[in-house]
């Protein structure tokens, strides 16, 4: 990738500020985005990924990082967004020497970025990093912070599904319905336990037979291979593994009346492939809004943490959720446009109250 590409890919998401990282001792090679800043330091997740070149890693850094601005915006926390990415195979390079010095260049930034823990990298990876800046949230309870965020991010994709099958089906009860879940993580599995507990019917695919195999035995779950998922004849289907898998082709296959799910970035062109859902008469809840319960727990831990406080406020997904729907409808324009107007909308209102000192 060119400079000229790395700048007019700045331009074109409008971010503030990359950060490269590279230390030949540890073997780190990371980037860190920051994309917004007006309502706050940019928080969000460090994740380790093994990426086929570097333009790939920086694309998704930005994407991820832009998705945070609007997250936390939408959600009406005081945090701009931000991103970080390791390059690399987690399995071989991650160490507590890695993790500290990445930790030192995040302490560089004196603030303007906060890392919490994303996919490869967890709680104890985050203690590593704390050795080495105060800038860090995700951490262990035992340590004050908030743990694992996963069973609040579950529990807002949970209501953001809710607040979309009320307004498709008439109901926000889930019982009985065909629901299609896409990736079992940490995520993944809190959802189901969620949509097992209210009476769904459960389609489930991961690479992890291990994990698909447990869902089936306790939840009696439907076992489906791969990209079958996207063409089973369900209520509501949701996407919590990898994002752009909201493309042309799987787009086609899909059989369902609601898109709900934690997976960020779904859309692969947001303006492409928003409005096909539309034509196809998909509802798709906004990524960025349904799945912030994350951001939401670990905004906690940075003002200090209450749980009950993180549940009772990505609860609030719900209300969201609905409005952007209704705006959807009332302006004709696709979900993700409504979401992201909404957000756009609270950074430019609270930077006029910033203007001055």
């Amino acid at each position: 990738m060119e400079n000229q590409e790395i700048f007019s890919m700045l331009a074109t998401y409008d971010h503030e500020q990359i950060v490269f990282c590279n230390d030949n001792a540890t073997g780190l090679k990371a980037i860190i985005a920051i994309h917004n800043t007006v309502l706050g330091p940019g928080l969000g997740g460090t994740r380790i990924w093994n990426y086929k070149n570097d333009a790939e890693a920086i694309y998704d850094v930005m994407r991820l990082s832009r998705g945070m601005t609007y997250k936390a915006a939408i959600s009406g926390l005081n945090l701009g967004g931000a991103k970080a990415v390791i390059i690399g195979d987690a399995t071989k390079i991650k160490t507590e020497a890695l993790m500290r010095k990445f930790g030192r260049f995040v302490e560089n930034l004196n603030g303007k970025y906060i890392t919490a823990e994303d996919v490869n990298t967890t709680t104890r990876d985050m203690e590593y990093v704390q050795m080495e800046t105060s800038h860090v949230v995700g951490l262990p309870e035992s340590m004050g912070g908030g743990g694992d965020p996963s069973p609040v991010t579950a529990y807002g994709v949970y209501m953001g599904m809710k607040a979309s099958a009320k307004n498709v089906f008439g109901t926000d009860s889930l019982a009985g319905k065909k629901i299609a879940v896409q990736g079992i993580g940490k995520v993944g599995g809190h959802l189901l336990e969620f949509l097992h507990k209210e009476g769904a019917e459960l389609i489930i695919a991961d690479i992890n037979e291990t994990v698909l195999k447990h869902y089936a035995e306790t939840m009696g779950a439907k076992v489906v291979a791969g990209d079958e998922i996207y063409s089973q004849e369900v209520d509501i289907f949701a996407p919590c593994a990898l994002g752009a898998i909201l493309n042309d082709a799987n787009i086609a296959k899909l059989k369902c009346a609601v898109i709900a799910g934690a997976a960020n970035n779904q859309l692969a062109e947001e303006e492409i492939h928003g409005p096909l859902l539309i034509q196809k008469g998909i509802t798709y809840a906004p990524d960025f809004l349904i799945n912030a319960g994350g951001l939401i727990n670990v905004y906690q831990e940075h003002i200090g943490y209450n749980r009950e406080t993180a549940y009772r406020k990505a609860e609030h997904i719900y209300d969201v959720t609905q409005e952007i729907l209704k705006v959807s409808a009332d302006e004709k324009i696709h979900t993700q446009k409504a979401a992201i107007n909404l957000a756009e909308k609270r950074i430019q209102d609270i930077a006029k109250v910033r203007a001055t000192y």
